[in-house]
């Protein structure tokens, strides 16, 4: 160590002055302070005894510290022992001048060690002032007692108060902050006597309403067991407010040098502790991992059930409660797991990057747990759940038809069952028994007309059981009734039909009797059939529900009823042609004088029921006309939800890829540095956040077309769940390469790695990325090594591959490529020291035992070497020692823990 120059000026008042940290403005000596007869006191046993403890080495001492050093005699074999050095020779005289002499040749070796001294000369010490002598032991005491001290980065003072305060921070009652009143009760100086050596004193028998008695034992003590002499008289300690603090400090650097072997072992400690901490800190997040890890799993575990649920509903509503948990699984419940995944992923890297820095081996998670299969259970879980997505929305569709279908056959059924009402009885009447030959031939053309009209009606039952059959087939939840129905209507067509038969038989028996025909009843029974049936279709028609999902398909429908109404013109020419008739059976009546019954033999359609029907048609179109406009604005409102949702749509996805292309730009960038990379991926970072509104935006646009029921848009090849997943891609992609540069930044500061270095290795590694995704083949990694100098064998290159590719995934990772690079410049610490600073706690045993390991270490770091430490087996061993050896080996992978 360099001397240090220290300037020392005594005036009338005793005041040193100092250009080093080991003396403060606290350690000058102040006049009134000396002038207090209770701190002379003090200073003279102190400093008495703390030379006599020297010069004893010599066989002799002092016992008047102001006369004994008077003559220099004794003051020069002081300097001598303290510092190992030889003075130069006294003179033997006993004249004054030749102890100035003596005492000078005192004061230059003093000089000579980098204290200078000022205002004070030999004339002083040979007269014998008590001031200037206390004044010079102290100087001497600092130099070679104090200033030497040093603790982590302090000394002198510091250093001294800062080693005390560490050693006495686990005692009760002790709180080292100064040297004087922080030790009037005495615990301080026992706890510093316990701290080193438990076998001396019984702490936890200390009181601290008992000073004295705590001072005396720590006295005791320490000059029977610790060669410390008795500097200090408890009596003098306790009764001043503020004891000396030179004499204490003087006092206590005498623990210091007597405990300075212990210091090698507190550093072992040190040692230990750091590498303990490391390791627990690895644990922590070890379990961190596989307990995020077990509970993403668990959730898609449970998830995935639920997606493959494909338990048809039976209602519409119930149908659209389960589309809309769907999206509130989409909206809230997966996007956090979403980040709990890509977290996963940055902890798993970050913990790898720390144990390679730390030459740990690496973490391998528990079997199912790893990265891979937590990304392969998400993609099962996104194949799931756009099945199940695919499935709503097939299963909507399929109720939406089923209630169209349903609401169809109720509506034909009502109408048919209207229609046959009756029927039954009026076929199995036998009117034709009692009637007269009119009568007769009017039942006869009657029955003709009925049978045309039954005709007519077969095409209606065959519409009715195609529905039903239909609703059958799309699984109806109701089919029974469904069935139920359409069976009896069926049932019932079949016995009408047999009925007819029977009653035309009955009465082509009887037509022979009966000749008379009313022609002109006959003729409106037949026009008025087959004009009743049109409009009783044009009313079904004009009635019909229907159900589109396109402009075109409305315009289809649009078409179709302008070609209907062009149709009615003729329509009208066949209504007045029919009433036409009517009106000439009326004229005829009234022109022969035939009295009508009112009655036609062969229909019972009137003219009035034409009329009506007619004017029901007619009211009917304008009220098509409405509803097809109605559902021609609905089709362009939902058009304009498919070129809103489209528009931006068009816009979201190109930027997405857009920033997916500059993120991987900014990673193999090598232009700046890796802070410069950072930040730019901080701005891009910040910039996706913003744009996450946009996303919400088209979320709504895309809820509200799900909700208006349209499922296919032609204006944009983007869907909602195309813009999903890229942006979930998005997010996934910066973490990770915020991740990979800040991995790259914690490599490069453990190893120094200079940022010339860093883009040198960047260089190269882009060059041999031929498919520039950020990773390298074996075999072009394989070119990269032999461009940069090394000679390679296949054994040689197969052992770096298990370096860079510990998982055998094929590809070599920048991140491994840096660590390659870096490797074998890296300091880190080895099994060998760790098992070398046991040793020394261990006092060169080869094991150690549990009081050790508490006495030497924090108690939390104590209890975890305790608690995973085999038991030592070897002769003459106590029962209590434990083999620090394989728990070393354990730290670095090289045995189980």
């Amino acid at each position: 160590m360099t001397a240090v120059e220290t300037q020392i000026t005594y005036s009338n008042s005793y005041t040193t002055h100092h250009e080093v940290t080991y003396m403060t403005q606290e350690d000058e000596w102040d006049r009134d302070l000396l002038l207090d007869p209770a701190w002379e006191k003090q200073q003279r046993k102190t400093f008495t005894a703390w030379c006599n403890s020297h010069l004893r080495k010599a066989g002799t001492q002092i016992d008047n510290i102001e006369e004994d050093f008077r003559n220099g005699l004794k003051l020069m074999l002081l300097l001598e022992v303290i510092s190992g050095e030889r003075l130069p020779k006294p003179d033997k005289g006993k004249m004054r001048f030749h102890k100035i002499a003596n005492v000078n040749k005192a004061l230059d070796f003093i000089c000579s060690k980098g204290v200078k001294l000022v205002s004070i000369g030999a004339e002083e010490i040979v007269d014998g002032n008590v001031k200037m002598t206390l004044g010079m032991i102290w100087t001497i005491i600092l130099r070679f007692a104090i200033q030497d001290i040093s603790v982590e980065e302090t000394s002198a003072k510091e250093g001294l108060l800062l080693w005390c305060q560490r050693k006495t921070a686990p005692y009760r009652n002790v709180n080292v902050q100064n040297f004087h009143i922080s030790w009037k009760d005495g615990l301080a100086l026992c706890a510093l006597i316990h701290r080193h050596r438990p076998d001396l004193i019984d702490y936890s028998k200390l009181r601290k309403d008992d000073p004295i008695g705590n001072l005396n034992t720590a006295f005791d003590v320490a000059e029977k067991f610790l060669d410390i002499p008795k500097m200090l008289d408890a009596e003098d300690i306790v009764n001043t407010p503020k004891p000396d603090e030179k004499a204490i400090m003087t006092y206590v650097s005498c623990f210091y040098h007597a405990f300075a072997g212990a210091e090698q072992a507190e550093t072992a400690a040190n040692r230990i502790c750091k590498v303990l901490a490391v390791n627990q800190e690895n644990e922590r997040l070890m379990e961190e991992y596989e307990k995020l890890a077990s509970e993403l799993l668990e959730w898609i575990r449970r998830t995935i059930p639920w997606l493959e649920n494909r338990v048809p509903e039976k209602t519409m509503r119930a149908m659209q409660q389960k589309l809309e948990d769907f999206r509130d699984y989409r909206r809230v419940h997966k996007p956090p797991r979403v980040q709990e995944k890509c977290q996963l992923e940055i902890n798993f890297n970050t913990l790898q990057t720390k144990l390679r820095l730390s030459n740990r081996p690496a973490f391998m998670p528990s079997e199912g747990k790893m990265v891979s299969d937590i990304a392969n259970a998400w993609k099962g879980l996104e194949q799931v759940e756009k099945g199940y997505e695919e499935w709503l929305l097939t299963e909507i569709r399929r109720l939406e038809r089923l209630d169209h279908l349903a609401e169809k056959f109720k509506q034909k059924c009502a109408m048919h069952e209207a229609w046959t009402k009756g029927k039954e009885d009026m076929l199995s009447h036998k009117d034709y028994e009692s009637a007269s030959l009119m009568e007769i031939r009017a039942l006869m053309r009657k029955h003709e007309a009925f049978e045309s009209d039954l005709a007519a009606h077969q095409d209606r039952v065959e519409q009715i059981a195609a529905i039903a059959q239909e609703l059958n087939e799309l699984d109806y939840h109701d089919a029974a009734t469904v069935n139920s129905r359409c069976q009896g209507i069926c049932d019932q067509w079949d016995n009408l039909g047999t009925l007819t038969q029977k009653r035309r038989d009955a009465l082509e028996r009887v037509e022979k009797l009966w000749e008379t025909i009313d022609q002109l009843y006959l003729e409106f029974a037949k026009r008025a059939a087959p004009f009743n049936n049109w409009m009783d279709g044009a009313m079904e028609d004009l009635q019909d529900m229907f159900i589109v999902h396109s402009i075109e398909e409305i315009q289809s429908l649009i078409t179709a009823h302008d070609q209907f109404k062009a149709t009615l013109p003729e329509a009208d020419k066949e209504r007045m042609a029919t009433l036409g008739i009517h009106n000439e059976i009326l004229k005829i009546a009234q022109t022969y004088g035939i009295k009508l019954s009112g009655i036609n033999p062969y229909t019972n359609l009137t003219s009035q029921d034409i009329s009506t029907k007619w004017d029901t048609v007619k009211h009917l179109v304008p009220l098509r006309d409405q509803m097809l406009q109605e559902e021609v604005a609905r089709q362009q409102a939902n058009e304009r939800l498919r070129r809103q949702f489209a528009a931006q749509a068009n816009i979201i996805g190109p930027w997405i890829q857009t920033k997916m292309e500059e993120i991987s730009r900014v990673s193999v960038d090598i232009a700046g540095s890796l802070e410069e990379q950072m930040n730019s991926l901080k701005q891009y970072e910040q910039n996706i956040i913003n744009y996450k509104s946009n996303i919400d935006k088209l979320e709504g646009d895309h809820q509200l077309s799900q909700e208006s029921l349209i499922f296919d848009n032609k204006h944009t090849n983007y869907s909602m769940e195309h813009i999903r997943v890229g942006w979930e891609q998005l997010l996934t992609t910066i973490a990770r390469t915020i991740n990979e540069v800040e991995n790259q930044i914690l490599t490069r500061d453990a190893k120094g790695i200079s940022q010339e270095q860093l883009n040198e290795f960047r260089a190269s590694f882009n060059h041999f990325d031929r498919k520039r995704n950020g990773m390298m083949d074996p075999d072009d990694f394989r070119a990269c090594l032999i461009s940069m100098g090394y000679d390679l064998g296949e054994v040689e290159f197969a052992r770096i591959m298990t370096l860079v590719d510990p998982n055998n995934t094929g590809v070599v990772t920048f991140q491994a490529f840096i660590d390659f690079m870096t490797r074998e410049t890296a300091e880190t610490d080895t099994a060998e020291q760790v098992m070398a600073s046991f040793k020394i706690l261990a006092s060169d045993k080869n094991y150690i035992t549990a009081e050790e390991l508490r006495r030497e270490l924090p108690p939390e770091q104590a209890e975890y070497c305790i608690t995973r430490m085999t038991r030592y087996i070897g002769p003459d061993t106590p029962s209590d020692a434990l083999d620090y050896i394989s728990f070393s080996s354990a730290l670095y992978g090289e045995s189980d823990l």
